[in-house]
């Protein structure tokens, strides 16, 4: 019986700690604001409603000397997302499919391109885990400024909201996953210093 209590127990505690750790990603997830800085690139994952727009809006602005977007779809030509002065700096990636790949093909344009700090845009509820992943795939010395994407299928009344909490959710137990992985395989996705 006493076993029973124990591992009742532990699993009570279990629950507190994730729902805490829930808690503290969602509100992490919506405190989340644009700052306006410079950038040498502006990164945008491009699987998501209005990224690619704000990505343009920034890019004309003169927010970053470089646009990547990441992850378009290979019959996707550059003159239906990008036109006029500048297109010259717009590069398309249309390989990668899923954010792991989007972070592995963005930075090897990053490294080519000899890119020192990058904007990294992508929807409000995908930002932290895209940004754990870019921070463990690129050089430690470039810096993220994440510039997060409202979206209509995040409602801030979250909790009363069963898209919202199933998405939030979602999010929240990849980022734990990946969280893990860069845990026990520190410098996985980094490049490999000298390698060009």
């Amino acid at each position: 019986m006493s076993l029973l209590k124990g591992l009742f127990s532990l699993l009570v505690l279990l629950i507190i700690i994730l729902s805490v750790l829930f808690v503290d990603f969602v509100y992490k997830t919506f405190s989340l604001s644009q700052r306006q800085v410079h950038t040498d690139a502006i990164v945008v994952l491009t699987g998501g409603r209005g990224r690619v727009e704000e990505g343009v809006k920034l890019y004309r602005a003169g927010e970053g000397r470089l646009l990547f977007l990441i992850g378009v779809d290979p019959l996707v030509k550059k003159g239906e997302l990008f036109k006029g002065k500048g297109a010259e700096n717009v590069i398309l990636e249309k390989v990668s499919r899923n954010t792991l790949e989007n972070a592995v093909y963005a930075r090897d344009l990053i490294t080519g391109h000899k890119v020192t700090s990058i904007k990294l845009i992508t929807s409000r509820y995908h930002m932290k885990r895209a940004t754990l992943i870019f921070r463990n795939a690129l050089a430690k010395d470039i810096p993220i400024y994440p510039h997060p994407v409202d979206s209509k299928n995040l409602k801030e009344e979250w909790w009363s909201d069963g898209g919202s909490f199933k998405l939030l959710f979602s999010e929240f137990y990849k980022y734990c996953m990946f969280r893990f992985f860069f845990m026990l395989a520190p410098g996985e996705l980094r490049p490999i210093p000298g390698a060009s």
